[in-house]
């Protein structure tokens, strides 16, 4: 997250937290309110369900800070937070998703082979990214506009490995899934992204 407090002043806030005073909450809303809700967006994709969303995390946060145990930084445990409000939301959406039959699939996406290890068609090879900040800035966007178009369990899994920096092991926890089983969506998403990144990106090499 974006704000950086010295250690002074975190432990001068989550001291305030833990004494219930009212203007340590409101300094935790305004210190880490904007990148909170910039994850629960990019998660959600609704300003409506970010709210929700963020206004749930701080409500996990305010009944959980007692035992925030400064292992990690405040930014950190309340990156965690805001990335489980977030999901909790977004599993209410997909069994919803699942019930009415629009749930997207994943293996028109991926790769099809001939025979072991042989793909049927050339893959391409990915590029260094450009020097030039603005040509970076706009593969930035369309990668994320690629990763927006994969199903919703692909999606979610590389926005938390590639964009939000969490591990294996972290992820394989938020998703409540074994940590290969969290390498093997990973990989799986990051195959339908290339095959929908290739149209969309003529400089891939192949």
């Amino acid at each position: 997250m974006g704000t950086q407090l010295t250690a002074a002043e975190e432990g001068e806030l989550v001291a305030g937290l833990r004494a219930g005073e009212a203007g340590a909450f409101e300094r935790l809303v305004r210190e880490f309110g904007p990148a909170m809700r910039a994850v629960a967006r990019r998660m959600l994709r609704n300003d409506e369900d970010a709210d929700d969303a963020l206004q749930d995390a701080f409500l996990a946060a305010f009944k959980a800070v007692t035992r925030f145990e400064e292992r990690s930084s405040l930014a950190t445990w309340l990156h965690r937070i805001a990335v489980n409000a977030a999901l909790m939301k977004l599993r209410g959406k997909q069994a919803r998703a699942q019930a009415d039959g629009s749930q997207g699939e994943l293996d028109e996406l991926l790769p099809t082979f001939v025979g072991l290890g042989v793909f049927r068609e050339p893959q391409s090879r990915w590029c260094e990214q450009p020097e030039d900040p603005l040509a970076r800035a706009e593969l930035c966007a369309e990668v994320r506009r690629a990763i927006d178009a994969l199903p919703e369990p692909y999606r979610v899994a590389l926005l938390l490995r590639d964009i939000e920096g969490f591990s294996n092991e972290e992820l394989a926890a938020v998703l409540g899934v074994s940590v290969n089983a969290a390498k093997i969506r990973v990989h799986r998403g990051h195959q339908a992204l290339r095959t929908l990144l290739e149209p969309r990106m003529p400089g891939l090499e192949t």
